[in-house]
């Protein structure tokens, strides 16, 4: 009776020990910013502001393919967010949170749009170069890989547009971001797979959209 006490004894504490690894590793990096955020330090906020702005602006500008909506857009996610701050309880990574936060107005903003205007092509840009990543990686490519780049961008910013607000959301933090299943599916408050189905069936779309053009290109 005793060796299957002891044995039980060991399962629980390797139990206990693999949930401690799982919950370390979900420490999240900007508590401590946050926390003096919730007290009133702005330049905490400013930190965490300058930590994720590249990002959010790259997700609210794929989502919307303008430039200038994006920047509003960001705007608002950042001032929404310094409001509801000291609502933010730790249940989930602050970045889970402000992403949430930023998905929600953009999606919100789309329907508006759409209202407002049908999806008039003068309210989208050509391409995605106004992303960070591709301006940086342009910029350091040759004169005839930078023009094939760029066809790459409006072709693929077009194939984009043709998809669902949903769909767009999902392919933008799955494919450009790199972000996993789980955490979209928390952001969005959909499951693992609702977001693995919208993620097959955009992909489905885009290689429609995209089967005119030869990726050999780039390698010019």
């Amino acid at each position: 009776m005793s060796s299957i006490s002891a044995s039980a004894h060991d399962s629980q504490m390797a139990a206990n020990e693999a949930a401690d690894e799982v919950a370390a590793a979900r420490v999240d990096p900007d508590l401590e910013l946050v926390r003096l955020a919730q007290s009133g330090d702005t330049k905490a906020f400013d930190m965490l502001i300058v930590k994720y702005s590249p990002k959010l602006y790259g997700l609210v500008y794929h989502m919307t393919s303008n430039k200038d909506d994006a920047h509003d857009l960001l705007q608002d996610v950042f001032a929404k967010a310094y409001r509801s701050v000291s609502k933010f309880k730790g249940n989930s990574m602050f970045y889970t949170w402000l992403y949430s936060i930023a998905t929600n107005m953009t999606l919100n903003f789309l329907k508006k749009r759409k209202r407002r205007a049908a999806s008039s092509l003068d309210m989208v840009d050509t391409g995605i170069q106004n992303d960070p990543a591709f301006v940086d990686y342009g910029h350091r490519s040759n004169p005839r890989r930078q023009t094939n780049i760029h066809e790459l961008q409006k072709k693929l910013n077009e194939a984009m547009q043709k998809l669902s607000d949903d769909h767009r959301a999902v392919v933008t933090m799955f494919d450009i971001q790199g972000m996993a299943h789980g955490e979209i599916a928390e952001i969005l408050g959909i499951s693992d797979g609702t977001v693995r189905s919208r993620l097959f069936y955009a992909h489905q779309q885009l290689r429609g959209y995209l089967s005119d053009f030869h990726g050999s290109e780039l390698e010019q």
